[in-house]
């Protein structure tokens, strides 16, 4: 089969690069020529390859040269110009292909092995992280590591990772025991020495904690068990309050009772500021950690916090992809509603990094880059499936639906007397807290979880609303 003929968008480092690699190592892709937004390299050769325009001629020159395929070789690019260079190969009919991120080429990390299709985290702009493994490395391997919600998004993904750093315990535990045994199958033929356990339990159950608190010892805990869908959790807010509150409390008591170095609670953005019952449930969980690091036991308790997490189970990328393979209409709540957005790979490696700098009681933010609109994704997913978010070409379109109860426009990532500090990573920030009162919250977890048993949710909401200054907590009476 002959090599395909490869048309290459940016003449900068990064496509130089991987034309010489193709070029020296015979790699089955033959580079026909160059397209470069430098006006200047207009007729020139690069690589021994014309230069016949601009990213905008890429129509034109595809079909003078016979081009079979787009190599997108602009590390730099940001979302929006990845979305235009999409639709152009779009129209040419070409697949396409894109480079690593500008991170990669720093380090002189580029292959054209790592070249790979465009993705939806292409389309936001963001880059990978640099893992400090030898540093997380110390602090993990040979460690006995518990994960809660381990068959999760977010949990699985942190097992991952927690596994290349060679633990001589892994502890998976949640109450889902379908999406534990995918997890616990997939890392069985990858452990090496780690012993994988798997632990049905719900944080929620106190009793069966303190058991299993007689059998297990954990040094490190990452707490991401969690509800965490926002229009749900409006509806069931006695759930809510019984897993992110009253399992967080459990947790922290579980965590002293095996005398664990340290313990870690996976956060949200909705936590600050809180607009809806899960945000609220987040917040007084972060007050809980806030106060058991202030109790001064041997334990390191902290707080880690970000935004949205693309791929995530639930969250809006497949959400959406899901709506555009049935052709249905993608609904957004509000044209101007923003949210923060990281890969998963991103937050559990963060996640981590940040369990490592371990100072007691901090809460770290991790950085989240610009805020993406709803909107621009949702045309982001239509083009990247082969659809103009113009509409006119009977695709699934976009639909206007109205904001939900707790939705809120835009998010922030903390609150306004915190202060934001740096940290040894440039990607993690710590946040100090202003003025807060974390042990009127933990002296009111009883009287929570008591109105969550009753099913009372109008006391359950005023009581939310008192505890974090936030009225908005509190329904609206019935009309």
């Amino acid at each position: 089969m002959p090599p395909s003929r490869l048309l290459v968008v940016g003449a900068g480092v990064a496509g130089q690069t991987l034309v010489r690699e193709i070029l020296r190592d015979r790699l089955p892709a033959e580079p026909v020529a160059f397209l470069d937004d430098d006006e200047s390299l207009a007729g020139q050769t690069v690589c021994g390859l014309p230069v016949l325009g601009t990213s905008e001629d890429l129509e034109r020159v595809a079909s003078e040269v016979d081009a079979q395929e787009v190599l997108l070789a602009i590390p730099s690019s940001g979302g929006r110009l990845v979305r235009r260079l999409v639709i152009l190969c779009k129209r040419a009919g070409l697949p396409f292909r894109i480079v690593p991120g500008l991170r990669d080429i720093i380090l002189g990390d580029v292959s054209f092995a790592q070249v790979s299709h465009v993705e939806p985290e292409h389309l936001l702009g963001r880059e990978s992280v640099d893992f400090k493994d030898e540093e997380a490395s110390r602090v993990v391997a040979g460690r006995r590591v518990l994960v809660t919600g381990a068959g999760g998004s977010i949990g699985s993904e942190l097992c991952r990772h927690l596994l290349d750093l060679e633990p001589a315990e892994l502890i998976l535990l949640g109450r889902g025991e379908n999406s534990l045994f995918d997890i616990g199958t997939e890392l069985e033929s990858q452990r090496g020495e780690t012993r994988l356990q798997t632990v049905i339990a719900d944080v929620r159950d106190r009793a069966r904690l303190r058991v299993l608190a007689g059998r297990l010892q954990p040094d490190l805990i990452l707490h991401a068990a969690a509800h965490k869908h926002v229009p749900f959790m409006e509806d069931n807010p006695e759930e809510a309050v019984a897993v992110n509150v009253g399992g967080t409390a459990n947790l922290i008591e579980f965590a002293r009772t095996v005398g664990a170095e340290r313990f870690v609670l996976i956060s949200t953005d909705k936590a600050v500021m809180p607009s809806s019952i899960m945000g609220a449930t987040k917040k007084l969980a972060e007050q809980l950690v806030r106060q058991a690091a202030a109790d001064g036991d041997g334990t390191r308790f902290m707080t880690v916090r970000f935004g949205n997490v693309l791929g995530s189970r639930g969250s809006v990328v497949p959400f959406f992809m899901k709506r555009i393979a049935a052709g249905q209409p993608l609904p957004i709540t509000d044209p101007q509603m923003t949210r923060y957005f990281m890969t998963i790979k991103e937050a559990a490696l963060l996640v981590i990094e940040a369990m490592v700098l371990g100072e007691r009681g901090a809460t770290y933010i991790l950085e989240m880059g610009n805020a993406v609109s709803i909107l621009e994704l949702a045309r982001n997913l239509l083009v990247l499936s082969g659809y103009d978010p113009a509409g006119g070409d009977d695709g699934p379109g976009i639909e206007i639906t109205g904001l939900r109860p707790g939705e809120r426009l835009h998010e922030v990532l903390h609150e306004p007397d915190e202060q934001l500090l740096p940290s040894e990573n440039p990607l993690i920030r710590r946040a100090v807290a202003g003025d807060t009162d974390p042990a009127r919250v933990a002296a009111a977890v009883d009287d929570l979880l008591a109105l969550a048993v009753a099913g009372d949710t109008g006391g359950l909401r005023r009581l939310l609303a008192d505890l974090t200054g936030r009225a908005v907590l509190v329904a609206p009476p019935l009309e």
